[in-house]
């Protein structure tokens, strides 16, 4: 399919309490500005929560697809819960629905990285086990990295650690742009290293003093990112996503402006 930008419903999730149930708007939303497709938390399914066949159809109505879906608990055992593991399993058989969609996993931050390297080892336990058996049930799954203080993947010599412990037979990895900049991190250069890695993307800027901007306001060399996904083959989804205080106070607005940001900007390198 070559590479396609689709829109990450985080933007929307900053507004959770009048956002949560509003996913027929945002799918018209990220239809009106060109997107293709849709990665949401699972938490901001609301109607559609229990019935793929339901998401699936009002998907087809706009011409999207599903994308992913991104799955955040705590994770905070040697092991995972079993209720995490329940979780987990929900949505693996919910994205059988979606045969091109995959499992995007995320952590919750914590608030410290206290015992860091054996709850990195935790960590890393539950999310190959989760990749394996989404592997089973033919998902594929993704993990994502975040930036928050309390993140335990957070910096350069913390990604090695991940990259080692990571089982790449089953799973996969997300990068996201803004938090690799917010953990004092080189993007592209990331983005180069770890290409063997990556299964899915997010994209959103951020400033030198790690603030949240619109694309393209930012330190971030998307294009050159985009054309290095290009130009070695990677043939998936760019999810763009925005969480500066302007996509809290309209998040609408944010994402429009960023689909003229990727129309003018970074489609050119994907050609």
């Amino acid at each position: 399919m070559g590479i396609k930008f689709g829109c990450h419903g985080y933007t929307w999730q900053l507004s959770y309490e009048t956002q949560s149930d509003n996913l027929p708007h945002i799918m018209n939303v990220i239809a009106a500005g060109g997107f293709k497709g849709l990665d949401t938390q699972v938490v901001m399914l609301g109607r559609f929560d229990n019935s793929p066949q339901f998401l699936k159809e009002e998907l087809h109505k706009r011409g999207l697809d599903l994308a992913a879906l991104t799955l955040s608990l705590k994770w905070t055992g040697s092991e995972e819960s079993d209720e995490e593991r329940e979780t987990a399993d929900y949505y693996i058989n919910y994205l059988k629905h979606f045969p091109h969609a995959l499992l995007n996993i995320v952590q919750m931050p914590g608030n410290n990285r206290e015992q860091l390297q054996r709850r990195q080892r935790d960590l890393l336990r539950c999310v190959n086990e989760i990749g394996r058996r989404a592997a089973e049930q033919g998902v594929v799954a993704s993990f994502h990295p975040n930036s928050p203080p309390g993140s335990l993947f957070r910096t350069g010599e913390d990604y090695k650690v991940m990259f080692d412990g990571l089982n790449s037979t089953v799973i996969g990895y997300t990068p996201d742009a803004g938090h690799i900049a917010c953990g004092g991190m080189d993007v592209a250069e990331v983005f180069e290293q770890y290409r063997p890695f990556i299964r899915h993307v997010h994209f959103k800027d951020a400033s030198a003093s790690h603030v949240w901007e619109s694309m393209g306001e930012g330190i971030i060399d998307f294009p050159r990112i985009v054309k290095h996904l290009h130009d070695t083959g990677y043939n998936g989804w760019i999810m763009v996503e925005e969480e500066s205080a302007k996509a809290v106070a309209d998040p609408d607005g944010a994402m429009m402006m960023n689909s003229r940001y990727v129309t003018e900007s970074l489609l050119p390198y994907t050609k």
